[in-house]
Order: C-alpha cells, then structure tokens, then sequence
C-alpha cells in the first residue's frame, strides 16, 4: 500500500514538482488505486506525470470536502481520462459554496458530471479499498472543534444561502496491521474529531499518523488542547499540511514526532 503526495502548499528542496494551496494525495490499495481531492488545478496531473504515476489506473475519487482548492482540478481530470471511476463524497460536497464575496465550491456541479463517473454520495463511512475507508460525516465531540463554520452555502431547500458549518468535511483512515493511519483534507471537522472517529470506524486503537491540512493557524488555547487530545487519542506521529501554519507547525514539532510534507512525499506500509 503506498501514499504520495501530488500537491501541496510546500514543495521540497531539489525536487522539482509544482505546489499550489491545495490538496491531492493518490492512495494505491491493491487492485484500488484512489484519487483523494484533486487541487485546485491541473496541477496534480503535471506533478503524477513528472513522478511517472499512471492516473489512468485510479478507480476511486474521494473527496475531502467541496472547497475549490480541492475540487478544482476535476474537470481537467475527466477531460484527460475517460476510464469508469467511482466518486465518493458527502451529500453536501456539490452544493455551491461562497466566502467573502467569491464563488469558492466546486467548478463541476452534479448535473455537469461526465457519463463515466459513477456517484456515491454519502453521510456513513464506506470502505473504498481492503484498506482504506471513506469516513463520511464526521461527529462532532470536542468543545474546542465546534466553531468550524467557513462562508455560506445554498440551503437544501435551494432558494437561500447559509452558513455553511462544513458537514461535507471528511478524510480517510487507513486500516493497517499495526493501527490506523488518517489522511486529512482540511479537517475543518476538526483534527481530534477526526482521529477519534477514524478510530471508531476501523477498530484501532493506535494511530501511527495523522497527515494532511489540520485547518490551524493559530497558537494559544485551541492548540494547546488539540495537543493535549491528540495524545490521549495515542497518536504517534503527525504530517501537518495544506491549512496549517508554520507557528502550528512549530509548535506540533515539539511535542510529536513530525514529518514535513511536501509534493512528492511517498509513504509505504
């Protein structure tokens, strides 16, 4: 099984990929090869190509949430691959999104979804791969990952606009031998809610890493508790990404073990 990095914010140092404020990670499972978020552009695809991956093999498209800058590389995916692939999103993912004063959901609405797309909109966890499980809607525990709201999205109802809470967030857990590996888009869910049910959903008790955008930029009272949770929730080792500042960044390094993220990271198990 093998992780790698497509796009990020960060790029490393002599190796010469592209990176933009935007996620997609590629997830080979078997006979399941899934695309998780595409970026915000084609950027994922001259990065794949540059590292020789083959995205004419993914099977799967999860999506994290439906913010742009991780929905906006799907039309120029379909524009370039035909072959069937099944998308996996929360029911919300697709509905327009704004904040401050910008169109910031995703540039391919349902209805302009191309015939090879097979559509499974879901609140409950599915498992995408032997290994790998899709989380859904993911609960809300900690007082301190409450206030997630991010701009406004259409109502249900599809004739008003409100605020948009992000119940679309959600990430994989990866089910392993030895515990649970758990990738994030943004977490806007929160990254403790996350973990604690990414370990509901699989069984496991022991988290070997957390990586992705953990949606934290500021040090102070919410960090310190996120910490402090997420050592109860035995994590061992965190890959702050994407939506995480360098301040948290810091701060996460010395109290974990951390592993800088940029394009081209690759992790086997």
């Amino acid at each position: 099984m093998q992780l790698t990095v497509l796009v990020d914010n960060h790029t490393y140092i002599d190796r010469y990929y592209l990176g933009e404020p935007a996620v997609s990670y590629l997830v080979e499972d078997g006979e399941r090869t899934i695309l998780f978020d595409t970026g915000y552009s084609d950027v994922f695809l001259e990065n794949a190509a540059r590292m020789k991956l083959d995205l004419s093999r993914v099977t799967d498209l999860a999506l994290s949430h439906g913010h742009n800058d991780h929905t906006g590389g799907l039309p120029a995916f379909f524009k370039q691959f035909p072959q069937p692939v099944r998308i996996i999103a929360h029911l919300k993912t697709f509905l327009p999104k704004r904040a401050e004063g910008q169109d910031v959901g995703s540039p391919l609405p349902l209805y302009r979804l191309p015939e090879n797309a097979e559509l499974k909109l879901t609140k409950k966890p599915v498992a995408i791969s032997e290994h790998t499980w899709y989380l859904g809607e993911i609960p809300r525990g900690f007082p301190f990952e409450q206030a997630r709201a991010v701009g406004e999205t259409l109502s249900n109802c599809g004739c008003c606009w409100e605020s948009d809470t992000m119940a679309d967030d959600s990430s994989l857990a990866l089910s392993l031998p030895d515990g649970v590996f758990v990738v994030t888009g943004c977490a806007h869910a929160g990254v403790c809610n996350t973990v604690k049910y990414a370990k509901e959903v699989t069984g496991k008790e022991r988290v070997l890493g957390v990586l992705g955008g953990f949606h934290l930029f500021e040090t102070g009272e919410t960090l310190d508790r996120t910490i402090e949770t997420l050592h109860e929730l035995c994590v061992e080792r965190v890959y702050p990404a994407h939506c995480t500042s360098l301040a948290v960044k810091s701060a996460l390094y010395r109290d974990f073990d951390t592993v800088e993220v940029g394009v081209g990271l690759e992790l086997e198990w």
